[in-house]
């Protein structure tokens, strides 16, 4: 079995890394060259960075950022938010970043994720999604043709109508290398992740999954990686404001017969 990742995420908003509960109610979480250091130490697999207000303030994700990453830091890092086009890609590639994460641009766009792969190889291309539960008991929905998740764009704030599970499968099949999958509805409350949504996904793809949104406890951590069959846990709260290393998590796992990679 192939060696599960534990992924810190650091959200950056003005500069700063901020974290919410329901992508809402954000609050400082510090500076991200420094978080990001701390994480090397810890031996983090790999770090997300989105830039999370990028698509909704309609522009780019800072080159500068992940210029001072790339000088910085010494294991893989992802970088998302804002990113439109090719050049993008291009460009933030070319500053160091190993992989970028795209989610509202691959909503309005799809073909940007099937000629990115192309271009840049799908190892490159991360697709994010952010999900929410369907309220399936409204009188002008029907339980039996409309699935239990929706996708989200523009920072979980606008509404798409895709479906969750059906989405996952076009973006795998145009070359997405790893579907990043947040449940909007347990993202930052700490009771565990959405193992349903996470199961129904991972079941259906073969590329790698990661896990986003609710991780409190070591078992929730152990229980996306079985339960919800995901390749990798993606967490923010816990180890911003220091419950646990990820150091920590990976020991637990590895007591409990999950391979990581080396603590």
């Amino acid at each position: 079995m192939l060696a599960r990742r534990i992924i810190p995420c650091l959200d950056i908003k003005a500069g700063r890394v901020v974290k919410g509960t329901s992508f809402v109610s954000l609050r400082d979480a510090g500076d991200p060259l420094e978080l990001a250091q701390r994480y090397n130490e810890q031996s983090a697999d790999e770090l997300v960075f989105l830039d999370i207000t990028a698509s909704n303030e309609n522009r780019g994700t800072t080159i500068e950022l992940a210029t001072r990453l790339a000088r910085e830091l010494f294991i893989p890092f992802t970088i998302g938010g804002g990113i439109s086009t090719l050049d993008d890609i291009h460009a933030l590639v070319t500053a160091g970043a190993d992989k970028v994460s795209v989610n509202s641009s691959a909503i309005s766009n799809p073909n940007l994720i099937t000629e990115g792969a192309k271009r840049f190889g799908s190892q490159c291309i991360v697709v994010a999604i952010d999900a929410r539960k369907r309220d399936l008991s409204r009188q002008d929905q029907h339980a039996d043709d409309i699935s239990k998740w929706e996708v989200f764009s523009h920072g979980g704030s606008r509404p798409t109508g895709l479906d969750a599970v059906a989405w996952a499968r076009e973006m795998a099949s145009r070359g997405a290398g790893e579907i990043l999958l947040t449940s909007m509805d347990a993202d930052g409350h700490q009771d565990g992740f959405e193992l349903e949504l996470t199961a129904a996904i991972s079941g259906t793809l073969n590329i790698p999954v990661i896990a986003s949104g609710g991780g409190g406890d070591f078992e929730h951590f152990r229980d996306a990686l079985t339960i919800g069959k995901a390749d990798a846990v993606l967490a923010a709260s816990v180890f911003h404001y220091g419950k646990y290393t990820v150091s920590q998590v990976k020991e637990y796992l590895s007591e409990h017969s999950i391979p990581v990679r080396k603590v």
